[in-house]
């Protein structure tokens, strides 16, 4: 009864919403790195930490896909009860994908021309924990499909910067490149919360602890790269490497040749 009155027992009003969303976010990604490819800003003579970075990250979103279509379908909801236990392992692999290339780019001071050093080094790994967060409580909320699925969301919608760092044109948003990927992704929960108004004239607590989140993880980016935590952050991990040659305040100029580029 509990359930029922919280609004959590499972209804289809709003799957098509969440089914069609996971497609336009895969298309997001692989648009990004496609173009990325295409234009030759992308090499595949990278390190191998990056290809299993790559592979780890796009794995995600297509158990993201498969996951909202499998919810649509009462016939296989276990199945995608048993798939979602793959999140405990896959979540935390992400985050140490995450954060290893990000130290990597950094420490080599390849970091994207279109970030200061310092920013790309601290908005890479507080976006995969954020995202790890979000995840983390969906799973937690499991049984309350109405939380679970909006927090999933939320949480897939972080990693969609790496796709419209990809497909906006970044060189020519500097100094505010960060927010504008913000901006860009921040319209899907939007679009959630619209929809809600919309079919159920409110909107569900969820969409506001996962906007609330993301914001919060945008101005902490900010705060932190600000401060004298960031620098610390930025010599430690650059210390004995040609990152450490670098000012992390300064952008870098524009590479003449293949790059491999971050958010």
């Amino acid at each position: 009864m509990a359930t029922m009155a919280d609004g959590d027992i499972r209804d289809d009003r709003g799957t098509r919403f969440f089914q069609v969303s996971a497609i336009i976010m895969a298309l997001v990604l692989v648009a990004g790195f496609s173009v990325q490819v295409a234009m030759g800003r992308s090499t595949f003579a990278a390190p191998w930490v990056v290809h299993a970075h790559a592979l780890i990250f796009f794995g995600w979103t297509a158990l993201y896909l498969v996951q909202a279509t499998l919810a649509g379908n009462s016939a296989a909801i276990s199945l995608h009860r048993r798939l979602g236990w793959l999140a405990l392992l896959w979540v935390p692999a992400m985050v140490a994908a995450g954060i290893a290339v990000t130290v990597l780019m950094v420490r080599r001071g390849h970091a994207p021309f279109f970030f200061t050093p310092l920013y790309f080094l601290i908005m890479n790994p507080l976006t995969v924990l954020t995202f790890a967060g979000l995840t983390g409580a969906a799973i937690v909320m499991r049984r309350r499909t109405q939380w679970h699925r909006r927090l999933m969301f939320c949480g897939m919608t972080i990693l969609l910067g790496p796709g419209f760092g990809r497909l906006l044109p970044m060189p020519f948003l500097i100094p505010l490149a960060g927010w504008a990927a913000f901006a860009a992704i921040i319209l899907f929960p939007i679009a959630g919360i619209v929809r809600d108004l919309r079919a159920d004239r409110r909107v569900h607590p969820a969409w506001w602890w996962g906007v609330g989140t993301i914001v919060a993880m945008q101005v902490g980016i900010d705060l932190i790269v600000m401060s004298p935590i960031g620098d610390a952050i930025y010599a430690g991990v650059t210390a004995g490497s040609p990152g450490a040659a670098l000012s992390p305040a300064a952008y870098p100029p524009p590479p003449s040749g293949p790059m491999i580029t971050g958010r």
